[in-house]
């Protein structure tokens, strides 16, 4: 029986005595508070006034519009008048050969052929193997085939530049060595 009563009674010595010490630190933090708290002022910024709108008046509404679709038509033909490169538009309407639905990069020279003197070039797309003759057109830029040698087959480019006029660039499609 004494052993029953003494367990009770340590903690009840044990849980007065930490309510005792836990008090006084309390205090003395409520009191900290309350000083910080009279000391903090809250300062707020004064507000600076808005902007005065003042509208602007667009002087140039009677002037020429920079941007007149007319006024650039006039200007773009002088220009191309000034340019005068002499290269005439392509003809378009003539039929349209095989190798001409093509980018130029996917084509591949693989060789060459003789027949009856006259050089013959062999390029691959995809995994046929098309002749090509020398003024054939090749290509999506309107390429004419301008010569055929054993290494290359020189090609003629017709593309529009920015302006719109016609010009002429000079291509290969070299000899692609077979993987072994």
């Amino acid at each position: 029986m004494k052993r029953i009563l003494v367990r009770p009674l340590t903690y009840m010595m044990l849980v007065i005595s930490l309510t005792a010490c836990g008090e006084g630190e309390e205090t003395e933090l409520r009191a900290w508070m309350d000083a910080e708290q009279k000391q903090a002022r809250p300062g707020v910024p004064k507000i600076s006034p808005p902007k005065v709108y003042v509208p602007f008046a667009y002087a140039g509404k009677g002037e020429v519009d920079p941007f007149d679709p007319a006024k650039l038509l006039v200007v773009l033909a002088r220009i191309k008048a000034e340019s005068g490169n002499g290269i005439k538009a392509p003809n378009l309407d003539r039929p349209r050969e095989a190798l001409e639905a093509f980018p130029l990069d996917s084509l591949k020279m693989v060789g060459t052929i003789e027949k009856n003197k006259m050089v013959y070039g062999l390029v691959q797309v995809d995994k046929t193997v098309y002749q090509v003759k020398l003024g054939a057109y090749l290509g999506q830029n309107l390429g004419l085939i301008t010569s055929i040698s054993e290494n290359a087959i020189d090609i003629k480019e017709t593309v529009q530049d920015a302006a719109g006029d016609w010009t002429e660039r000079q291509t290969k499609l070299e000899l692609q060595e077979a993987k072994k």
